[in-house]
């Protein structure tokens, strides 16, 4: 069948999903956007939560957001509507949500600065923000266990640093209360990351995900053999009853438009 990256992210985070649900706190009229949305999953959720309400999901991948509108429709949820477009600039009308939320969605924005001013514009006064981001990469065995793995191979770590960018609790609380935001708040989820229910689904997502060309067309180069062993060898030391994990630490970030 093949790696599907789509279902790869939703079944790599389950474990995590309910420590961002508990935190969204979504009341039922409330009027969401949901930042990063990729396939949706996020967006579907709290679209039920605000069934009185309303969700946007916003995302750059319009690959991501057909696939969002379809499992949409299949829910059966009709307070949903998915926008094309970048944080950093989408002209939402000023003071239009009442809750913004991201799923692994802000890491990697080109600038981060004008992103969240653009979100905390679009938000009312007092409006939440609730974030889920990568602590530090140091604090993360899917990423550092697996770039060991692959140090022989130069395409493996190109958008490693851009995935923690918010990992460092100061920074990203200056960068918050700098575009207007207050009462910033962390919580640590230390929770593993599923990839895969066998050996070989595992190493195919690694490869798949680590050192295939994004490009449209380009043809994957597979890993050299050494590097192969020491793959295959990393991913069986990981395997459970359940499936292949990797130790994982994220921030939950909680916020105030000011």
């Amino acid at each position: 069948m093949g790696f599907n990256r789509t279902d790869f992210y939703d079944a790599e985070l389950k474990r995590l999903d309910p420590h961002f649900r508990n935190a969204l706190q979504v009341a039922p009229g409330d009027r969401v956007l949901d930042v990063g949305c990729g396939a949706g999953q996020s967006t579907r959720d709290a679209a039920r939560a605000a069934h009185q309400g309303s969700v946007v999901g916003l995302d750059i991948s319009a690959e991501m957001l057909q696939v969002a509108r379809e499992r949409t429709t299949q829910a059966g949820l009709r307070n949903v509507e998915f926008v094309l477009g970048d944080a950093q600039d989408a002209p939402f009308p000023a003071a239009s949500f009442d809750v913004c939320i991201s799923r692994f969605g802000t890491m990697f924005f080109a600038d981060p600065a004008a992103a969240f001013a653009n979100i905390a514009r679009t938000l009312r006064p007092d409006a939440r923000l609730v974030l889920l981001v990568w602590r530090e990469q140091s604090c993360n065995e899917w990423s550092t266990a697996i770039q060991q793995a692959l140090a022989d191979e130069p395409a493996s770590s190109a958008s490693a640093p851009a995935a923690f960018s918010l990992g460092d609790r100061a920074a990203t609380q200056f960068l918050l209360e700098s575009a207007g935001f207050g009462d910033v708040a962390f919580t640590e989820v230390h929770e593993p990351v599923f990839y895969g229910p066998t050996v070989d689904d595992a190493y195919e997502a690694i490869v798949a995900l680590f050192l295939r060309p994004q490009q449209t067309g380009a043809t994957p180069v597979p890993p050299a053999t050494e590097t192969q062993r020491r793959l295959r060898a990393l991913v069986q030391s990981h395997l459970r009853e359940d499936g292949v994990f990797f130790d994982s630490r994220a921030w939950l970030v909680a916020a105030h438009r000011r």
